[in-house]
C-alpha cells in the first residue's frame, strides 16, 4: 500500500498558498490582498515560511496518512 498523505497535503497546500492566487501577504498596497494575481519577493518568502510550517505540522506533528 502506498501512503498518499504527504503527496495530497503538499499539493493542496502548494495550490492554496501560491502568492496572489487566493491571497497575498504582504500585498502591494495593503497587508493582505485577495485574488490579485501579482506577487513580490517578500510575499514569496512569507508564503514559503507558512507552507513549511503547515506541512511540518500536518506531516510530522499530526502524521496524516492516506492509504490506497
Amino acid at each position: 500500500m502506498a501512503d498518499w498523505g504527504p503527496v495530497v497535503i503538499a499539493t493542496v497546500l502548494f495550490v492554496l498558498l501560491t502568492p496572489g492566487l487566493l491571497f497575498q501577504i504582504p500585498g502591494r498596497t495593503r497587508i493582505v490582498e485577495f485574488n490579485s494575481f501579482h506577487t513580490t519577493g517578500i510575499s514569496i518568502l512569507v508564503h514559503a515560511v507558512i507552507y513549511f510550517g503547515l506541512i511540518t505540522i500536518f506531516l510530522i506533528a499530526i502524521g496524516v496518512h492516506i492509504y490506497s
